[in-house]
């Protein structure tokens, strides 16, 4: 059994920003499935929004947010992030993060536009943010004596005292594979946190990287812990539609910049969809986009900046630019195929202002939590902030909260299972789980559609539930054992919801209500008792 003051799960800007602000004082295990760079916060193109301008505001700034996230923002949580968005950037900076810089203004520092915002507020690495962020945060995380780095590593599942019979001790650490060696080990923890980022790959198409599987989610809602608002699944409007590219996107700032979204003939059709075209938040986008190529019978739709100069475009997106040119795609010259594709789990695992969730000693911090800050739809660039002013909340309360830690924990008990006879039963899942979740559970639902996947949802369960009985785990089993769960939340979510709102759009209740509320599932085996905090909204 390994023992550490603080386990955090998952390695993206989240988990490694409160690594850094809890290891001068506590011995923190970093664990992450594949290496600390591999994370969805290092494809992160945009940049982080931030009130630094004195020709904005954090009124502005807050009501951009609520307008984004239909109505169902939490405000207490939305006010929180934006006002600590300056000295989130400011800390950032002090890691060395190299923000593109400019000539005068505030901090020194150049501010791009996304959709949604009514300001330039994005603060930004080129169209490499969230690249030179997690590389900066990965150089101090790997030379910081109290962090110690477990890469190749998976969480199973979370140690709950009140399955062991040992009362309201809530979350004692985490049992986690270590994928190389093929073998699973018991860390101990006073305070666990997930990091592990969304559920993107529950979709056929994505922009998320192949860890994004729901894990963190999964294994709190396992754990007894409320989720909340899982049916806002965003899509990207524009990732880049070609055979050799993977789940490679096409920045907002594209679009922030002067980039026109047009069908294969020229023609511009955001106009017809919103005042705002181009410029609008991005699941009127998505939508729109999902419309065209539906009624054109198209495979993709094309957004075109090369209007613009070309030195223009190559300074603002030289990542983009290059990637599209190894592929023949000059976007100087040429427009870029796009299409809309899974990019961002809104809802998660609830919790409060300090990153608490319902289960004492756990914690959630980054896409796998609902904060309450995205609503119905996340305002571009709003979730790198989030990140980084909810890891310094977990870490304050975290210090301020010492627990004991657990002297003895029992081992993981492989005694009762064999290894896996026929491995392409996972594969065929997988497949099957992703394809059925994207064709109907997509951007635009319907009722009898969520009933089909919630039937299959059902089937499947059964299926992974008796092979991780009976076999050993593996990576693979255990991805898809949280993929399956986080779709079934999701699909919950997207049937109690009876109207349009954000990013849910169902042709069976295309009107909006009046009064907007968020969808909280309740796990019924939380044991006796209420949570130890109830969100008012």
């Amino acid at each position: 059994m390994l023992q550490f003051d603080v386990l955090i799960l998952g390695s993206g800007l989240a988990g490694q920003s409160l690594a850094l602000r809890l290891a001068d004082q506590h011995s923190v295990a970093l664990v992450t499935k594949c290496q600390l760079e591999d994370s969805a916060s290092a494809w992160a193109q945009g940049g982080i929004a931030a009130v630094v301008d004195p020709m904005d505001s954090i009124d502005a700034h807050v009501q951009d947010t609520h307008i984004a996230g239909a109505g169902i923002c939490d405000t207490g949580a939305t006010r929180f992030v934006v006002e600590h968005g300056r000295e989130a950037i400011q800390w950032l900076a002090a890691q060395g993060v190299p923000f593109t810089p400019a000539e005068e203004g505030p901090l020194n520092m150049h501010l791009t536009r996304e959709g949604g915002h009514s300001h330039r507020r994005i603060v930004h690495v080129a169209d490499a943010t969230g690249a030179a962020v997690q590389e900066t945060l990965t150089q101090k995380v790997r030379a910081h004596p109290n962090i110690r780095v477990f890469e190749h590593h998976i969480a199973v599942d979370l140690i709950v005292a009140h399955r062991m019979g040992r009362g309201d001790e809530g979350c004692l650490g985490a049992y986690i594979l270590d994928i190389t060696a093929d073998r699973v080990v018991t860390f101990a923890a006073r305070h666990t946190v997930l990091a592990t980022g969304g559920a993107g790959k529950v979709y056929l198409y994505t922009t998320n990287p192949d860890t994004a599987t729901g894990d963190g989610i999964a294994m709190a809602w396992r754990a007894g812990c409320r989720v909340a608002n899982m049916e806002f699944i965003q899509f990207h409007p524009t990732c880049l539609y070609h055979p050799q590219a993977k789940s490679f996107l096409i920045s907002e700032a594209v679009r922030g910049e002067g980039g026109l979204l047009k069908l294969a003939d020229g023609t511009r059709f955001m106009p017809n969809h919103d005042p705002r075209a181009e410029l609008a938040p991005r699941d009127i986008v998505a939508r729109a986009i999902d419309y065209e190529m539906k009624r054109h019978g198209a495979d993709c739709v094309y957004l075109d900046i090369s209007h613009r100069p070309a030195d223009f475009i190559k300074s603002h997106f030289p990542n983009i630019h290059a990637r599209c040119l190894e592929l023949g795609i000059d976007i100087t010259r040429q427009p870029i195929p796009v299409v809309p594709a899974a990019h961002y789990t809104c809802g998660g695992v609830l919790t409060d202002l300090r990153a608490r969730t319902d289960l004492p000693g756990l914690y959630a911090v980054g896409e796998t939590a609902c904060t309450g800050l995205h609503g119905a739809n996340r305002l571009a660039s709003n979730s790198l902030l989030e990140c980084v002013v909810f890891g310094e909340a977990a870490a304050r309360d975290i210090c301020a909260n010492p627990r004991d830690i657990a002297d003895s924990l029992p081992e993981w008990d492989e005694s009762k299972v064999t290894d896996a006879d026929e491995a392409v039963v996972i594969a065929h899942n997988w497949d099957e789980l992703r394809r059925f979740m994207w064709d109907y559970v997509g951007i635009v639902r319907t009722t009898k559609r969520l009933q089909r996947a919630k039937h299959r949802i059902a089937l499947l369960t059964r299926e992974i539930d008796e092979y991780y009985a009976h076999f050993r785990v593996s990576n693979d089993l255990i991805e898809l054992r949280n993929l399956v769960v986080s779709a079934e939340l999701i699909v919950r979510g997207a049937l109690a919801r009876k109207e349009s709102r954000g990013l849910h759009f169902s042709r069976d209740y295309p009107a909006t209500q009046a009064e907007g509320k968020s969808i909280v599932i309740r796990n019924p085996r939380w044991p006796a008792g209420q949570p130890r905090w109830t969100r008012q909204r």
